[in-house]
């Protein structure tokens, strides 16, 4: 989930946030550096302060303090608070060796013979003295000897305020300065990466342009240089111009296998016209003749009815079959009735026994469009008739099956060569020639989400090709 949230971003923006991510993480590890090197250096120069502070106390008050004369030391310390360091000590208790307080800078806090312990809890040694914390004032202790005999103890209150105040002024600063180079660098990355992208968005956009169909990019949008980038969009134009006359040649290969399988049928049409048009003139000429007789008129009107109703269903059969707008008429009986007076003549002329069934109702056929139907069965039965040989069969069966239609052409032909085969099992390439309709019988197979089954058995071929059911037509 995380994931596909992450992938919802735009890669821009994800560059802009990786890199300021990272440094973020980069200034978190300087800026700990350097407040570490910072607090270092305070605290090297506290202790030295606080080193000569002490060492300097021990060598005044030795003396005074091993003679426990609490008045001199009272004068010493108030001549160290009024040095020049004096400023930073903020107060200092001298305790003789039971650690009863001798002196103070502030008796009323400190006063004399008092227990000194109170002073010494939380005091730090002068090799452990810090200013790291946020605590403005920091305790130092110290022993105090004189000829490596300790004759009492120092404790000292030093102000380190401007040593904090230092470091929260550093800290601020690198907070700021981070944050000023983390959004900076931000949108400088979101700009390049924007910049580097641009050839990448533009394809993009051509690609999801005309509903699906690839757009062939301008070429003055096209960089000049001679990058990736550039190549890929270049290439991309050369693939559209092929996927363009691709379509283009697939488009006038289907309508010319389209209409190859009317030719085929042509010459047999024509013979299928031309009897009845005979029988006309025929009936025509009896009428003139026998113009008196009654009963010779009416018998010559009924073969006239007869052969200009042959003549008109031959006719609209033709009609139908070469209308290209019928792709949203439902399948009926009649379709395959018009089929069969289609394909007849192309089976009498080679004296092939057509073997006819549909088992399917109106009801069962209407969920499929009429025109590619037809279509996959006109050339299906065409290249069975050409497979067969003269006084062979060829057959026909429509069965209705709960989830679609299923079309059961046979013959007792030769078989499918490889060529024939791949174009119409196959959506690979194949070269032109083959079967007739066979690639578009395949398309349009494919088109209608159906599928298509070749057996060989026994001397016969029988392709069945099953559509499933779609919305009514």
């Amino acid at each position: 989930m995380k994931h596909r949230t992450i992938s919802r971003i735009p890669i821009t923006l994800r560059v802009a946030l990786a890199m300021g991510v990272l440094m973020i993480v980069l200034g978190m590890v300087a800026s700990q550096q350097v407040l570490r090197s910072l607090s270092r250096l305070h605290d090297d120069r506290l202790r030295e302060i606080a080193r000569l502070h002490v060492e300097g106390l021990s060598v005044a008050l030795g003396p005074f303090v091993l003679h426990k004369d609490v008045w001199e030391v009272y004068d010493t310390l108030d001549r160290a608070r009024t040095a020049s360091d004096g400023q930073r000590m903020l107060f200092t208790v001298v305790a003789d060796d039971r650690n009863r307080v001798l002196a103070a800078t502030d008796p009323l806090r400190a006063p004399v013979d008092s227990d000194a312990t109170p002073f010494s809890q939380g005091a730090s040694d002068l090799d452990t003295l810090t200013a790291s914390g946020n605590d403005p004032h920091v305790t130092v202790r110290a022993p105090l000897r004189v000829a490596e005999r300790t004759v009492g103890r120092i404790v000292t209150e030093i102000d380190v305020g401007d040593l904090v105040a230092e470091r929260q002024r550093v800290s601020f600063y690198l907070l700021l300065a981070n944050a000023g180079a983390t959004v900076l660098l931000a949108l400088a990355g979101y700009v390049l990466v924007a910049r580097m992208l641009k050839p990448v968005t533009l394809l993009a956009q051509h690609m999801d342009d005309a509903s699906g169909a690839p757009s062939r990019i301008p070429d003055a949008e096209i960089p000049k240089s001679d990058t990736e980038l550039a190549r890929l969009l270049r290439t991309f134009n050369a693939m559209t111009g092929a996927i363009d006359a691709r379509a283009e040649a697939e488009r006038r290969l289907s309508e010319r296998e389209r209409f190859v399988s009317l030719g085929r049928l042509s010459s047999s049409l024509a013979h299928e016209i031309n009897n009845p048009l005979g029988g006309l003139m025929n009936s025509v000429d009896t009428i003139r003749t026998y113009a008196d007789r009654p009963e010779v008129v009416n018998k010559s009107v009924e073969l006239l009815e007869r052969g200009l109703t042959h003549l008109k269903d031959v006719s609209r059969a033709i009609l139908d079959e070469n209308r290209l707008n019928r792709a949203g008429t439902p399948l009926r009986p009649t379709d395959f009735d018009d089929l069969k007076l289609l394909f007849e003549p192309e089976a009498d002329r080679k004296r092939q026994c057509l073997v006819w069934q549909v088992q399917a109702d109106a009801a069962d056929l209407a969920a499929h469009p009429a025109a590619p139907v037809r279509q996959i069965v006109l050339n299906l039965l065409l290249n069975a008739s050409a497979a067969a040989p003269d006084g062979g069969q060829v057959g026909l069966c429509v069965a209705a099956r709960d989830d679609g239609i299923e079309l059961t052409i046979t013959d007792d032909g030769r078989s499918l060569s490889a060529q024939d085969h791949d174009r119409l099992m196959s959506s690979a390439p194949v070269a032109p020639g083959g079967g007739v309709g066979l690639r578009l019988v395949h398309d349009l197979v494919d088109g209608l989400n159906g599928r298509i089954r070749h057996d060989r058995d026994a001397g016969r071929t029988s392709l069945q090709v099953f559509l499933p059911k779609g919305e009514a037509a």
